[in-house]
């Protein structure tokens, strides 16, 4: 127990933990055997992933369109903006053994980073909520995703918001929505502080560099023909899947295909209700609570939500529990979110429960889709009781 206890408030034990993993993961997947998707002949790389984003910084200095299908390099679409492609440049140039490392590092380190720059939480609680993600965030590794990247950056975002490092925070928010859209959802964290003016033109200033970063490299013709094409593919991905989300929970569960943007309608009715009570704003607990409700929304209500993404959603689950007093029916959510939510897609549950069960049912989703109503009761029901241990949550 003391070992494990030591472990839990040692960053520096932590963080070595985390670079093996990252190592490991890359390792995994660049010697992994080569796979067929589908009907076709051809085959990928078992980090097809990281292989779409090298080569869309590649289609950029070639004035190619990045969003159409290319099945002779990779499989899928690219879905990005067009400056996450120029990005990538930093890695594109390195052998893919290394850039995949270093990928995997970067989301690894930005997320674990971001965890410890959140304010008024204790080093073990910190600890515990690293614990309780870390096979999660191993599974986005292994995918070679960004969502480790989005989660962290938006830790970051409420961490700087909490200091009042306006610039540092907008730039964070808007990074993340040039990854992935629904980091938009934590513009919202912005309404629970003051001197909105700066928080407005500072993102406004973010997002004018990074909508314009690609003219380094591409004309302005072909730069508005790319988001013209990216929102073509955006708009036309809505319609395709239902996810691991509220949507996929209803159809699979209950053979209820309500329409999406009611769905997301009802959703943003909710996710809005606990910003009703300003008088709350002053609230440490409140605040948290409400980057956990944001973490968890974003993930729920994506209709493309798939299982490396929940690394977003878990770590708001982590939050929700381990900021406030303990509670028997938390435990119990949080427990079934291990579980079902964690555990679920590892070789702990045999293959064919994982295809005939896990999967089919998008049973991952449901444990975070609870916690988050619960975690809307508890922010409209209020006061939050913070748990304290130490030097932990103040309010």
């Amino acid at each position: 127990m003391k070992l494990i206890e030591r472990f839990l408030t040692n960053q520096k034990a932590q963080l070595i933990l985390l670079a093996v993993l990252a190592l490991f993961a890359a390792a995994q997947s660049y010697f992994g055997s080569l796979i067929t998707i589908a009907n076709s002949a051809d085959l990928y790389t078992k980090y097809n992933n990281y292989v779409i984003f090298k080569q869309s910084f590649f289609h950029l200095i070639q004035d190619r369109d990045l969003y159409i299908l290319y099945p002779t390099e990779h499989w899928d679409l690219f879905k990005y903006s067009p400056t996450f492609a120029l990005l990538f440049g930093t890695l594109a140039f390195l052998p893919d053994l290394l850039g995949l490392t270093l990928w995997n590092l970067l989301n690894a380190v930005v997320f674990f980073s971001g965890l410890y720059y959140l304010p008024k939480i204790d080093l073990r609680t910190k600890g515990l909520i690293f614990v309780f993600i870390a096979s999660e965030l191993m599974g986005a590794m292994q995918n070679e995703q960004s969502n480790g990247l989005i989660a962290g950056l938006l830790l970051f975002t409420f961490g700087f918001l909490e200091r009042e490092k306006y610039w540092l925070a907008a730039f964070c928010v808007v990074a993340s929505i040039f990854i992935k859209l629904f980091g938009i959802v934590a513009l919202a964290l912005y309404l629970l502080y003051p001197n909105k003016w700066k928080l407005v033109y500072t993102t406004a200033a973010w997002a004018a560099i990074f909508t314009l970063l690609p003219l380094l490299v591409v004309s302005a013709d072909q730069l508005i023909f790319l988001y013209q094409s990216w929102g073509d593919l955006l708009a036309n991905d809505h319609a395709d899947s239902n996810g691991l989300s509220v949507i996929g929970w209803l159809k699979t569960w209950f053979g209820w295909e309500p329409n999406k943007m009611a769905v997301a309608a009802i959703g943003v009715v909710l996710f809005c209700l606990p910003l009703l009570k300003s008088k709350s704003y002053s609230n440490y607990p409140f605040r948290v609570m409400l980057l956990a409700s944001v973490l968890v929304w974003v993930i729920i209500f994506n209709h493309r939500a798939e299982s490396p993404t929940f690394i977003i959603a878990v770590s708001g689950v982590a939050l929700w529990y381990f900021v406030q007093a303990p509670k028997t029916e938390n435990l119990v959510l949080l427990l079934l979110t291990l579980v079902f939510s964690i555990l679920s897609p590892t070789d702990l549950f045999p293959p064919f429960v994982r295809r005939e069960w896990m999967e089919p049912y998008v049973v991952k989703a449901v444990p975070c889709i609870l916690v988050w109503a619960k975690l809307t009761y508890d922010l409209l029901a209020g006061p939050i009781e913070p748990r304290i241990r130490g030097d932990a949550i103040q309010t």
